[in-house]
């Protein structure tokens, strides 16, 4: 007997960790001989099989646990047909069920409320991006929920399922759950949230972040929501690079840059809604790959020798343009998330690994720093401990690192041990330990320090708990980028031990144990 499970309506099924990665809709619950009516093994083995959907954590125990009930002997078809509703029934409340309910003090985001609650708003918000499926997640509910209750009237907590709003998750670069987004003064560049997971760590980061947003105010520094930013869909048609047939090739396929240009008619009325999505995402975009993306736009009625020339047929239609390569069609959403989201892939996909420089003087600490989220420091053994086949191998494994880390456009440098000596007491270094590594975030002045091996996988791991909000941190010393000293660039050789300091042993008697007897 093959009983089979039909999930063609029910996507969290091949979400659930149980089936990642498989293509399949159709998920085998039992094999086996023909059995008899009523038989218990045949219902023993679907049900084990079936109530191991529910067993990736407490909430979906809680939405399953009821559903799956046998009594008396049936046949085999009631088994299936029993079988299929239990199980569907439990996935229905599990999809209808979310981690938070009206009772709760988080609120609830959707792609319909966020603009309203969030951007238009001038709090300071703390924003839970999740997945239902997701077992940290699951964990973070609880945590959330208090911080929720802790901070109620002073700083917003939401939660959005970006599992189903996508678009919203990939608006804000979303790539793994649960991701905490801060919305400060500038709603439009929400900052990662960088601590613990604990309902008190949270609570403590809200309230100093707070602090901050305060004093830039009363210093004039911050105007609040920046709602003009968020008028006619929230972009400015400005950051639309208009194309023709005269500035189309200079522009585009001469630039050696990527874009993605829309074809319309002005009088589609498909194209009048992407105006404002397709506005929208090429301000975000302009911003986030530092002018590397372009979004363009041909009116196909006026320029009609660029429309054929790349054979377009309807309106709006979208192409991707690469330096060497031929235009593509975008195939992705028509919603600002989507279209950012595919913009910042195609960015990390063509973009340079990052530079890796030497901290020769304050500017280039200063800079790299300022102008990235986070600046990852190396600090490497005296180039007479390791030679210049030693450094270099140390500098091969971060510009590795560099090449995989590049999509979060982090900075990258290194200094030479007992170099910069306040660095490195300011980020708790302290002399010993070389090669070591920190990450520092120079906005909240924190940083957090690399304890395992400094090699690709020590470092993978250090900077992929990083990334996701799981790395402990501590606030760098002095709370503030210390005082740097300028030194000579390293010139790629083995290093020579100083000389001119010669001495004069004249002096010195070495025949005073002459004759004496040696043990």
């Amino acid at each position: 007997m093959a009983l089979t499970l039909h999930t063609s309506s029910c996507d969290s099924f091949t979400r659930h960790p149980v089936l990642a990665g498989k293509t399949t809709r159709r998920v085998l619950i039992g094999r086996g001989a023909a059995q008899p009516a009523g038989s218990q093994s045949a219902w023993a083995t679907v049900k084990n099989f079936a109530l191991s959907f529910c067993s990736a954590g407490p909430f979906l125990q809680q939405s399953c646990s009821g559903q799956l009930h046998w009594t008396g002997a049936q046949r085999s078809a009631g088994i299936m047909r029993g079988l299929l509703l239990g199980v569907l029934g439990c996935s229905l409340v599990l999809m209808a069920q979310g981690f938070y309910s009206a009772a709760d003090d988080v609120v609830e985001l959707n792609p319909s409320n966020f603009n309203r609650e969030v951007l238009q708003s001038d709090s300071l918000w703390l924003i839970e991006f999740y997945a239902p499926w997701c077992g940290h997640c699951q964990s973070l509910t609880a945590d959330w929920k208090k911080t929720a209750t802790a901070l109620k009237g002073i700083v917003k907590v939401g939660a959005v399922d970006a599992d189903q709003h996508k678009s919203l998750g990939g608006q804000y670069g979303v790539k793994g759950f649960p991701s905490i987004k801060i919305f400060g003064a500038n709603k439009n560049k929400p900052d990662d949230y960088q601590g613990g997971r604990s309902s008190q760590a949270i609570v403590d980061g809200a309230l100093n972040t707070l602090r901050t947003l305060v004093k830039d105010r009363m210093s004039g520094r911050s105007g609040g929501s920046d709602n003009s930013r968020q008028s006619g869909g929230g972009g400015s048609k400005k950051n639309v690079v208009e194309l023709t047939d005269d500035n189309f090739d200079r522009l585009v396929l001469d630039s050696g840059e990527v874009w993605l240009v829309e074809f319309f008619a002005p009088w589609c009325g498909h194209c009048k809604s992407l105006e404002p999505e397709w506005a929208a995402a090429a301000s975000a975009v302009k911003e986030q790959t530092k002018d590397k993306v372009h979004l363009g736009a041909v009116d196909a009625t006026v320029h009609q020798g660029l429309a054929s020339r790349y054979g377009v047929r309807g309106f709006p239609t979208i192409k991707i343009f690469k330096k060497g390569e031929e235009p593509e069609d975008y195939q992705g959403g028509r919603t600002r998330g989507d279209i950012i989201a595919r913009a910042l892939d195609l960015f990390s996909d063509n973009a340079a690994p990052p530079e890796l420089l030497e901290i020769l003087n304050a500017d280039v600490l200063k800079k790299t720093c300022d102008d990235y989220q986070l600046c990852v420091i190396a600090v490497l053994p005296h180039i007479l401990d390791t030679g210049a086949a030693g450094r270099n191998s140390y500098l091969e494994v971060m510009m590795k690192m560099a090449e995989k880390y590049k999509k979060k456009m982090w900075g990258w440098l290194w200094t030479e041990a007992g170099a910069q000596m306040e660095l490195e007491a300011a980020l708790g270094i302290g002399g010993f330990g070389y090669p070591a590594m920190t990450a520092i975030n120079a906005r909240k002045m924190k940083f957090a320090l690399l304890k395992g091996s400094f090699s690709e996988t020590g470092i993978h791991e250090f900077l992929r708990d990083l990334s996701v909000g799981r790395g402990s941190t501590a606030t760098v010393g002095g709370g503030a980028l210390p005082k740097i000293n300028s030194v000579d660039a390293w010139d790629g050789k083995d290093g020579e031990f100083p000389v001119g300091n010669d001495y004069d042993l004249s002096d010195v008697d070495l025949d005073d144990d002459i004759g004496k007897e040696e043990l």
